[in-house]
């Protein structure tokens, strides 16, 4: 919530203050379904995503999300009838197979666990569709920080009462953490501002490459993330669960290869 928080006050600045881009607006109530569904898909990826967490280590949830791009694929293919060369569906085959086989060498293998990453994991690919529809469709087409503006605000109604239901003490124990720590207001804004820098990163490169481009990214951006949580939380792998992991990075620098020979 913090997060979205400042992401909103942050591209309200930028677009009527600093005027970086042109305010637009909604044209039409569907238009704004389309913003608001993308606000809530956006919340329940990362709920899903976070509950997960207490009940697999990082290093497996990273290599859940590698499946992403297959659930990209699919859903542009449902909702705008994009293909893909069948070389790049083809390259996505070991990147999901790697997730398999890590799975079954994963020690801490939880259930309920994975179902709720594998859901955060659809519910972030129909994010990034959805995203990419709002970004560039002819009739509905936004910018990223005006996708931002509208979409943070309905994302910080969304999470408030999620966060009253599930954290009810939040307030308390905030306050009680910024008097024990003298930075503690600094490190949250300096987080959250991350998080609007992120996001706009993030919008910019579905507009500019593909929804599947960026989720392949972001599987980069996990093989790294899951090296560093082995090294700081020191949870056991195995040799099949190293294995999976090596084949899902294989996967990633084959669909960057095939981006580049079928653009």
């Amino acid at each position: 919530m913090c997060h979205m928080s400042a992401c909103a006050i942050l591209s309200y600045i930028s677009i009527v203050f600093l005027k970086l881009v042109p305010l637009q607006h909604l044209k039409s109530r569907s238009q704004f379904l389309k913003v608001a569904t993308l606000s809530v898909v956006f919340c329940a990826s990362v709920v899903g995503g976070n509950i997960s967490l207490r009940y697999l280590p990082v290093s497996f949830n990273q290599a859940v999300g590698a499946t992403t791009p297959f659930f990209t694929a699919l859903f542009a293919y449902l909702m705008t009838l994009k293909r893909e060369a069948w070389v790049t569906y083809g390259a996505l085959v070991p990147v999901v197979a790697g997730v398999v086989i890590a799975s079954g060498g994963e020690p801490g293998f939880h259930w309920f666990g994975f179902i709720m990453c594998i859901s955060a994991t659809a519910a972030r690919a129909f994010k990034s569709v959805l995203q990419g529809i709002l970004l560039s469709s002819e009739g509905e087409k936004l910018n990223s920080m005006n996708l931002m503006l509208y979409m943070s605000p309905i994302a910080v109604v969304a999470l408030l009462p999620v966060t009253l239901v599930m954290e009810p003490d939040v307030i308390s124990l905030t306050l009680t953490l910024a008097k024990q720590h003298q930075y503690m207001w600094i490190l949250l804004l300096v987080n959250s501002v991350m998080a609007y820098s992120a996001n706009l990163l993030n919008f910019l490169v579905t507009k500019h490459t593909s929804a599947l481009t960026l989720q392949v990214l972001g599987n980069a951006k996990g093989a790294v993330a899951v090296v560093i949580s082995i090294l700081i939380f020191q949870n056991p792998v195995t040799v099949m669960g190293i294995g999976g992991y090596s084949i899902t990075v294989l996967g990633v620098v084959a669909y960057g290869e095939t981006k580049r020979r079928f653009r």
